[in-house]
This record gives structure tokens, C-alpha cells and sequence, in this order.
């Protein structure tokens, strides 16, 4: 299976977002893309952490969803709805959710982000929870034999969700990496959540300087099994695309059965 990570530097007008989107996801299938994911809030990158309430949907009804569902059937494309805020029952609260859709354009997984970012270095300042409401369940999905494990950005910096995972032949991980963090650290948790899962990773960023003033690192990328990476985009709008192939998959766990040695 061939699959696309999208990288966009997405701002704060909704359908200005939304058509690149769409112009990523029609390029990825002409390139034989049939697996498609964008990154972490594809839709709005806002001026303020609150302007995502303003355009948060109910599950199942909203423009955001339906050009998700509507471009996955047109193209024929399983696509990993990157995040757009869905509403929470906490007030003032949006979970920032991941939803999948078929090529028959069937919504057929949802992942609310587990893990809110909070940093401070006493130039850049960040808190997810000031605006988000966490989630609590893993979840995966089988895209066409491909059993693939949901993430998003911050997650990756706790390995037992990946390992709740296990055995996945992909895990997605769509992110908004600042550029200070992720120029050191994104590249190096990508790489070891493969190496250590033994499987492949798709990891479809925002990267470039928004308009609210904030930069993102990019570098969007699919890593393999044996940590190789695959195809990145290191920062502006693009597509990585790479090959899940399942004879590495196979090679990879029979050559070095660590996923069976597991003991704890």
C-alpha cells in the first residue's frame, strides 16, 4: 500500500484550509496514494487557542467532516482526518479528534488526542488543557489489511500507547511540533516508535510560519520498520509517500523477534 503523509501550514480561515486539503489529497492519490493522512489541526491554526471552539462540530455533522467524507469517496482514498475539534461535554472544551474515513467514505475510527501538550521555556508558552478536553481510549483500525494504530503529536512522547498497540502494521502520528521542540526531538520519538513497534510510521505535519506568528518544524516523514526514513518534506506545503510493504514487515519481525520477547 502506498501512503502520503500531507504537510500544510494551515491558518486561521476554515475554507481557505479546507481546499488545501483537498488539493494535498487529490495530488497524493495521483501520485498512487492509497492511504492519505493530515496533519494535527489541518483545519485551523487560529490566533488564539480558543478560535478552534468557534468551528467545533458534533460527531458526524460539520463542514469539515463532510469534505472528509466526501474527498475520501470521490478519491477512492482511506484518509486520516488529521485532528479538527469535535465538541466535548466539558464547557468551554473541544477534543481534538482524529477521525478516518474509508474509500466508500465511511467514517470508521475516531481517536480523541490522550496526551495535552504543556511547555514553557519562558519565551514560547503552551497548554493544551486551557482549551482541550483529553481523551482516554486507543484506538486502530484495519485499512485494507494494513492494521493501523491512532496518535497524535504530544502522544508520541509515551511509548506504552504505541505498545498498547502491538503487533500494528502502521502507526499514524499527525502533529503540530513547535520548531524548538521538534528540532530536536521529533525525527529521534518517530524513529523509536518504529524501531521498538517494529512497524511503519506515518507522520504528516504542520510546517512553516503561520500567520498567528507561530513556526512549526515539519518535516513530515514515513519511517520503516528499522527506523530508515523513508521520504520527509522538511517544511512548506508537500507530500511524502512511501511503500507499506508487508515482506519488510515480515522480515524485520523474523530477523529480530523482539515483539515476541516481550516480557513486562
Amino acid at each position: 500500500m502506498k501512503i502520503a503523509a500531507l504537510q500544510m501550514v494551515s491558518g486561521p480561515d476554515l475554507g481557505a484550509n479546507l481546499l488545501a486539503a483537498r488539493r494535498l489529497l487529490e495530488a497524493a492519490a495521483a501520485q498512487g496514494a492509497q492511504l492519505a493522512a493530515l496533519p494535527e489541526y489541518f483545519c485551523l491554526m487560529g490566533q488564539q487557542d480558543s478560535d478552534k471552539l468557534a468551528i467545533a462540530e458534533d460527531l458526524g455533522h460539520g463542514p469539515i467532516q463532510a469534505m472528509l467524507a466526501a474527498t475520501a469517496r470521490e478519491l477512492g482514498l482511506w484518509i486520516i482526518g488529521g485532528t479538527l475539534p469535535i465538541k466535548a461535554q466539558t464547557p468551554d472544551r473541544v477534543r481534538n479528534t482524529t477521525l478516518v474515513f474509508s474509500p466508500a467514505g465511511e467514517r470508521v475510527a475516531r481517536y480523541d488526542k490522550i496526551h495535552l501538550f504543556a511547555y514553557d521555556n519562558g519565551r514560547e508558552s503552551y497548554d493544551e488543557a486551557r482549551v482541550l478536553e483529553a481523551g482516554s481510549q486507543p484506538t486502530s483500525f484495519d485499512a485494507g489489511g494494513v492494521r493501523t494504530g491512532l496518535s497524535v503529536c504530544y502522544d508520541l512522547r509515551f511509548p506504552e500507547l504505541f505498545r498498547s498497540y502491538n503487533p500494528c502494521d502502521l502507526i499514524a502520528v499527525p502533529a503540530a511540533f513547535t520548531y524548538t521542540t521538534g528540532e530536536k526531538h521529533w525525527e529521534l520519538l518517530l524513529r523509536a516508535r518504529a524501531v521498538e513497534n517494529q512497524c511503519y510510521v506515518i507522520a504528516p505535519a504542520q510546517g512553516g510560519r503561520h500567520e498567528n506568528g507561530r513556526r512549526t518544524w515539519g518535516h513530515s516523514m514515513v519511517v520503516d520498520p528499522w527506523g530508515e526514513v523513508l521520504a520527509v518534506v522538511p517544511e512548506g506545503e508537500g507530500i511524502a509517500c512511501a511503500d507499506v510493504d508487508p515482506a519488510r514487515l515480515a522480515q524485520v519481525r523474523l530477523q529480530l523477534p523482539a515483539l515476541g520477547h516481550r516480557v513486562m
